[in-house]
Protein backbone atom coordinates (compact mmCIF):
# COMPACT_ATOMS: atom_id res chain seq x y z
CA UNK A 1 0.00 0.00 0.00
CA UNK A 2 1.17 3.50 -0.84
CA UNK A 3 1.47 5.90 2.10
CA UNK A 4 1.30 9.66 2.04
CA UNK A 5 3.74 11.63 4.17
CA UNK A 6 0.90 13.88 5.32
CA UNK A 7 -1.10 12.77 8.33
CA UNK A 8 -2.48 13.76 11.72
CA UNK A 9 -3.71 12.03 14.85
CA UNK A 10 -4.83 13.32 18.23
CA UNK A 11 -5.94 11.67 21.45
CA UNK A 12 -7.12 13.25 24.66
CA UNK A 13 -7.79 10.62 27.28
CA UNK A 14 -7.98 10.63 31.10
CA UNK A 15 -5.37 8.44 32.76
CA UNK A 16 -5.18 7.29 36.35
CA UNK A 17 -3.45 10.41 37.64
CA UNK A 18 -3.45 12.86 34.75
CA UNK A 19 -5.21 14.14 31.65
CA UNK A 20 -3.13 13.40 28.55
CA UNK A 21 -3.29 15.24 25.23
CA UNK A 22 -1.17 13.63 22.54
CA UNK A 23 -0.76 14.69 18.88
CA UNK A 24 1.26 13.37 15.96
CA UNK A 25 1.66 15.50 12.83
CA UNK A 26 3.57 14.55 9.68
CA UNK A 27 4.35 16.38 6.44
CA UNK A 28 6.54 15.66 3.43
CA UNK A 29 10.29 15.62 3.89
CA UNK A 30 13.17 14.15 1.92
CA UNK A 31 14.21 11.94 4.83
CA UNK A 32 12.75 10.94 8.19
CA UNK A 33 12.94 13.88 10.59
CA UNK A 34 11.46 13.60 14.09
CA UNK A 35 10.71 16.49 16.42
CA UNK A 36 9.24 16.66 19.94
CA UNK A 37 7.34 19.15 22.04
CA UNK A 38 7.10 17.47 25.45
CA UNK A 39 6.75 18.77 29.00
CA UNK A 40 9.98 18.65 30.96
CA UNK A 41 8.55 15.91 33.20
CA UNK A 42 8.10 13.63 30.17
CA UNK A 43 11.41 14.20 28.37
CA UNK A 44 12.54 10.74 29.44
CA UNK A 45 9.90 9.26 27.11
CA UNK A 46 11.49 10.77 23.99
CA UNK A 47 13.78 7.81 23.10
CA UNK A 48 10.93 5.29 23.38
CA UNK A 49 8.57 7.42 21.26
CA UNK A 50 11.32 8.04 18.70
CA UNK A 51 11.84 4.29 18.38
CA UNK A 52 8.07 3.82 17.99
CA UNK A 53 7.99 6.34 15.13
CA UNK A 54 11.03 4.83 13.40
CA UNK A 55 9.40 1.39 13.43
CA UNK A 56 6.27 2.64 11.67
CA UNK A 57 7.40 5.46 9.37
CA UNK A 58 10.22 5.51 6.81
CA UNK A 59 10.06 9.07 5.48
CA UNK A 60 8.57 12.45 6.37
CA UNK A 61 8.79 15.16 9.01
CA UNK A 62 7.01 13.88 12.12
CA UNK A 63 6.30 15.96 15.20
CA UNK A 64 5.07 14.62 18.52
CA UNK A 65 3.28 17.09 20.79
CA UNK A 66 2.25 16.11 24.29
CA UNK A 67 0.74 17.90 27.25
CA UNK A 68 -0.09 16.41 30.61
CA UNK A 69 -2.34 18.06 33.18
CA UNK A 70 -2.01 16.55 36.64
CA UNK A 71 -5.22 15.73 38.49
CA UNK A 72 -5.48 16.28 42.22
CA UNK A 73 -5.37 13.07 44.27
CA UNK A 74 -7.67 13.22 47.33
CA UNK A 75 -6.49 12.26 50.78
CA UNK A 76 -9.85 12.64 52.51
CA UNK A 77 -13.50 12.99 51.58
CA UNK A 78 -13.18 16.74 50.98
CA UNK A 79 -10.10 16.34 48.77
CA UNK A 80 -7.76 18.14 51.22
CA UNK A 81 -4.68 17.05 53.11
CA UNK A 82 -6.34 16.66 56.50
CA UNK A 83 -3.13 16.48 58.50
CA UNK A 84 -1.72 19.62 56.90
CA UNK A 85 -5.06 21.41 57.37
CA UNK A 86 -5.03 20.62 61.08
CA UNK A 87 -1.41 21.79 61.33
CA UNK A 88 -2.31 25.11 59.71
CA UNK A 89 -5.22 25.53 62.16
CA UNK A 90 -2.93 25.00 65.11
CA UNK A 91 -0.35 27.38 63.66
CA UNK A 92 -2.99 30.04 63.09
CA UNK A 93 -4.19 29.77 66.70
CA UNK A 94 -0.65 30.15 68.03
CA UNK A 95 0.10 33.10 65.73
CA UNK A 96 -3.10 34.97 66.63
CA UNK A 97 -2.49 34.39 70.34
CA UNK A 98 0.86 36.09 69.92
CA UNK A 99 -0.36 38.63 67.34
CA UNK A 100 -4.11 39.29 67.84
CA UNK A 101 -4.24 41.68 64.86
CA UNK A 102 -2.81 39.12 62.40
CA UNK A 103 -5.19 38.37 59.50
CA UNK A 104 -6.67 34.92 59.26
CA UNK A 105 -5.73 32.65 56.34
CA UNK A 106 -8.18 32.85 53.45
CA UNK A 107 -9.61 29.77 51.74
CA UNK A 108 -7.59 30.55 48.61
CA UNK A 109 -4.36 30.78 50.60
CA UNK A 110 -5.09 27.45 52.30
CA UNK A 111 -5.81 25.69 48.99
CA UNK A 112 -2.62 27.08 47.45
CA UNK A 113 -0.51 25.96 50.40
CA UNK A 114 2.17 23.51 49.20
CA UNK A 115 1.02 19.95 49.77
CA UNK A 116 -2.61 20.81 50.55
CA UNK A 117 -3.67 19.17 47.28
CA UNK A 118 -1.42 16.29 46.36
CA UNK A 119 -0.43 16.24 42.68
CA UNK A 120 0.23 13.13 40.63
CA UNK A 121 3.78 11.90 40.40
CA UNK A 122 4.54 12.50 36.70
CA UNK A 123 7.65 10.36 36.88
CA UNK A 124 5.81 7.22 38.00
CA UNK A 125 6.74 4.23 35.80
CA UNK A 126 3.14 3.05 35.58
CA UNK A 127 2.08 6.47 34.28
CA UNK A 128 4.82 6.37 31.64
CA UNK A 129 3.63 2.93 30.59
CA UNK A 130 0.11 4.25 30.06
CA UNK A 131 1.42 7.20 28.03
CA UNK A 132 3.48 4.94 25.76
CA UNK A 133 0.43 2.74 25.21
CA UNK A 134 -1.57 5.81 24.17
CA UNK A 135 1.31 6.90 21.92
CA UNK A 136 1.18 3.51 20.17
CA UNK A 137 -2.57 3.90 19.58
CA UNK A 138 -2.08 7.44 18.30
CA UNK A 139 0.67 6.20 15.97
CA UNK A 140 -1.80 3.61 14.60
CA UNK A 141 -4.19 6.45 13.80
CA UNK A 142 -1.42 8.48 12.15
CA UNK A 143 -0.39 5.55 9.94
CA UNK A 144 -4.03 4.91 9.03
CA UNK A 145 -4.50 8.55 8.00
CA UNK A 146 -1.33 8.36 5.87
CA UNK A 147 -2.66 5.19 4.25
CA UNK A 148 -5.99 6.85 3.38
CA UNK A 149 -4.23 9.85 1.88
CA UNK A 150 -1.82 7.52 0.08
CA UNK A 151 -4.72 5.68 -1.56
CA UNK A 152 -6.07 8.98 -2.87
CA UNK A 153 -2.63 9.93 -4.23
CA UNK A 154 -2.31 6.54 -5.92
CA UNK A 155 -5.69 6.95 -7.63
CA UNK A 156 -4.66 10.44 -8.77
CA UNK A 157 -1.37 9.25 -10.28
CA UNK A 158 -2.96 6.21 -11.96
CA UNK A 159 -5.57 8.44 -13.60
CA UNK A 160 -2.78 10.57 -15.15
CA UNK A 161 -0.88 7.46 -16.25
CA UNK A 162 -4.01 6.23 -18.01
CA UNK A 163 -4.44 9.61 -19.71
CA UNK A 164 -0.84 9.50 -20.98
CA UNK A 165 -1.27 5.93 -22.22
CA UNK A 166 -4.38 7.00 -24.11
CA UNK A 167 -2.46 9.86 -25.74
CA UNK A 168 0.33 7.48 -26.75
CA UNK A 169 -2.18 5.04 -28.24
CA UNK A 170 -3.71 7.88 -30.27
CA UNK A 171 -0.37 9.33 -31.40
CA UNK A 172 1.44 6.17 -32.51
CA UNK A 173 -0.80 5.29 -35.51
CA UNK A 174 -0.58 8.89 -36.76
CA UNK A 175 3.24 9.10 -36.75
CA UNK A 176 3.94 7.23 -40.05
CA UNK A 177 1.57 9.51 -41.98
CA UNK A 178 2.94 12.64 -40.32
CA UNK A 179 6.49 11.52 -41.01
CA UNK A 180 5.69 10.72 -44.67
CA UNK A 181 4.11 14.15 -45.18
CA UNK A 182 7.11 15.87 -43.62
CA UNK A 183 9.52 13.76 -45.67
CA UNK A 184 7.75 14.76 -48.87
CA UNK A 185 7.89 18.46 -48.04
CA UNK A 186 11.50 18.20 -46.94
CA UNK A 187 12.56 16.32 -50.08
CA UNK A 188 11.02 19.02 -52.23
CA UNK A 189 12.87 21.77 -50.35
CA UNK A 190 16.20 19.93 -50.45
CA UNK A 191 15.77 19.15 -54.15
CA UNK A 192 15.15 22.80 -54.83
CA UNK A 193 18.19 23.82 -52.78
CA UNK A 194 20.65 21.17 -54.01
CA UNK A 195 19.35 20.63 -57.51
CA UNK A 196 18.74 17.39 -59.36
CA UNK A 197 22.42 16.90 -60.14
CA UNK A 198 23.19 15.80 -56.54
CA UNK A 199 20.87 12.84 -55.87
CA UNK A 200 23.27 11.15 -53.43
CA UNK A 201 23.70 14.31 -51.38
CA UNK A 202 19.95 14.78 -51.40
CA UNK A 203 19.36 11.24 -50.09
CA UNK A 204 22.06 11.66 -47.44
CA UNK A 205 20.69 14.96 -46.10
CA UNK A 206 17.16 13.59 -46.11
CA UNK A 207 18.12 10.43 -44.20
CA UNK A 208 20.12 12.42 -41.66
CA UNK A 209 17.29 14.82 -40.94
CA UNK A 210 14.66 12.08 -40.73
CA UNK A 211 16.83 10.29 -38.21
CA UNK A 212 16.98 13.41 -36.05
CA UNK A 213 13.19 13.80 -35.98
CA UNK A 214 12.41 10.13 -35.33
CA UNK A 215 10.56 9.93 -31.98
CA UNK A 216 10.03 6.16 -31.79
CA UNK A 217 12.63 5.80 -29.03
CA UNK A 218 11.04 8.57 -26.97
CA UNK A 219 7.59 7.01 -27.26
CA UNK A 220 8.97 3.60 -26.32
CA UNK A 221 10.72 5.03 -23.26
CA UNK A 222 7.56 6.89 -22.23
CA UNK A 223 5.65 3.61 -22.36
CA UNK A 224 8.35 1.84 -20.35
CA UNK A 225 8.42 4.53 -17.66
CA UNK A 226 4.61 4.50 -17.36
CA UNK A 227 4.69 0.72 -16.93
CA UNK A 228 7.30 1.17 -14.19
CA UNK A 229 5.12 3.76 -12.43
CA UNK A 230 2.29 1.22 -12.38
CA UNK A 231 4.63 -1.49 -11.07
CA UNK A 232 6.01 0.71 -8.26
CA UNK A 233 2.51 1.79 -7.20
CA UNK A 234 1.34 -1.81 -7.25
CA UNK A 235 4.28 -2.97 -5.14
CA UNK A 236 3.60 -0.34 -2.46
CA UNK A 237 5.92 0.48 0.44
CA UNK A 238 8.26 3.47 0.49
CA UNK A 239 7.97 4.36 -3.20
CA UNK A 240 8.23 8.16 -3.18
CA UNK A 241 11.89 8.49 -4.18
CA UNK A 242 11.55 5.97 -7.00
CA UNK A 243 8.43 7.69 -8.32
CA UNK A 244 10.12 11.09 -8.13
CA UNK A 245 12.97 9.75 -10.28
CA UNK A 246 10.47 8.34 -12.80
CA UNK A 247 8.76 11.73 -13.04
CA UNK A 248 12.11 13.27 -14.00
CA UNK A 249 12.62 10.64 -16.69
CA UNK A 250 9.11 11.10 -18.07
CA UNK A 251 9.61 14.86 -18.21
CA UNK A 252 12.91 14.42 -20.07
CA UNK A 253 11.29 12.23 -22.74
CA UNK A 254 8.35 14.62 -23.12
CA UNK A 255 10.77 17.52 -23.62
CA UNK A 256 12.68 15.58 -26.29
CA UNK A 257 9.42 14.67 -28.00
CA UNK A 258 8.49 18.34 -28.12
CA UNK A 259 11.88 19.40 -29.48
CA UNK A 260 11.61 16.81 -32.30
CA UNK A 261 8.04 17.72 -33.15
CA UNK A 262 7.29 17.86 -36.89
CA UNK A 263 3.59 18.70 -36.63
CA UNK A 264 1.15 20.61 -34.48
CA UNK A 265 -0.34 17.29 -33.39
CA UNK A 266 2.88 16.04 -31.82
CA UNK A 267 3.55 19.45 -30.26
CA UNK A 268 0.17 19.41 -28.55
CA UNK A 269 0.74 15.83 -27.38
CA UNK A 270 4.12 16.78 -25.89
CA UNK A 271 2.57 19.73 -24.06
CA UNK A 272 -0.23 17.54 -22.71
CA UNK A 273 2.32 14.98 -21.54
CA UNK A 274 4.22 17.65 -19.64
CA UNK A 275 1.04 18.97 -17.99
CA UNK A 276 0.09 15.48 -16.80
CA UNK A 277 3.64 14.72 -15.63
CA UNK A 278 3.79 17.96 -13.65
CA UNK A 279 0.47 17.13 -11.98
CA UNK A 280 1.84 13.73 -10.99
CA UNK A 281 5.16 15.17 -9.82
CA UNK A 282 3.44 17.58 -7.42
CA UNK A 283 1.51 14.74 -5.80
CA UNK A 284 4.44 12.30 -5.77
CA UNK A 285 6.27 14.78 -3.52
CA UNK A 286 3.82 13.73 -0.76
CA UNK A 287 4.33 9.96 -1.16
CA UNK A 288 6.49 8.25 1.44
Amino acid sequence: MIHSMTGFSARSLPLAQASLTLEFRSVNQRYLEIGFRLPDELRSLEPAIRELIQRRIARGKVECRMSLAAVAVTRSSNGLNGNLLETLRQWQIQVRQALPDAAALSVGEILRWPGMLEEADLSAPELHGQILAEAALSMDELVASREREGARLQDFVIARVEAMETLLAQLRPRLPALLAQHEERLAAKLSEALGEEHPERLAQELALFLQKIDVEEELARLETHLQEVRRVLGKGGAAGKRLDFLMQELHREANTLGSKSIALETTRAAMEFKVLIEQMREQVQNIE
